[in-house]
């Protein structure tokens, strides 16, 4: 990947697998990264991310729990295109539900209006959950699938781009 980039945890960890976000880029951290790459977590603090991007990267990689019908604990990477404001129009400033399309949505805000540009790619690696009711921890399958998400971080991060595979490279709208 050329340019700086971001690597994003996202998620709540007060709802259990919704936290997933949040503890793999925890165990990301673990590792040596390359000078150009930033791994941080934003957890709920989806406009801090949106505030975040202003400061100019190429890529950006959400972290997060992502419900696609698969088994708990499956893997997903997604490249992220043709993202829309929330509400399919001017995006809403609440800081207590900013998903990750609605902070791609306030991105295209905050940019047009200082001259930035927003990220020309755009990734999740996502964690199909098994509850995301409340309460602490990650349920077995997702726990499991953490040290597997950290590895699929690190290749994304050195190949640079997604491979095709079986989940690997789906495209999708981050629109609800």
């Amino acid at each position: 990947m050329s340019g700086r980039v971001l690597v994003a945890g996202i998620g709540n960890v007060f709802l259990g697998d919704d936290g997933f976000g949040v503890e793999a880029v925890r165990a990301l951290s673990a590792h040596p990264l390359p000078g150009h790459v930033e791994a941080a977590d934003f957890g709920v603090r989806g406009v801090h991310l949106a505030y975040q991007l202003l400061d100019g990267y190429d890529t950006l990689v959400l972290v997060d729990a992502t419900e696609r019908g698969g088994a708990p604990g499956t893997l997903y990477l997604i490249e992220a295109t043709g993202a829309a404001p929330a509400g399919g129009g001017r995006p809403v400033l609440d800081g207590h539900h900013m998903s990750p399309d609605a902070v791609l949505g306030l991105l295209g805000t905050l940019c047009a209006g200082t001259g930035s540009t927003p990220p020309r790619h755009i990734y999740v690696v996502g964690c199909e959950p098994a509850c995301v009711e409340e309460g602490l921890g990650l349920s077995a399958p997702v726990a499991a699938a953490v040290p597997e998400a950290v590895l699929m971080l690190l290749d994304l991060l050195r190949a640079g781009a997604a491979e095709p595979g079986t989940d690997a490279g789906d495209r999708c709208e981050l629109a609800n």
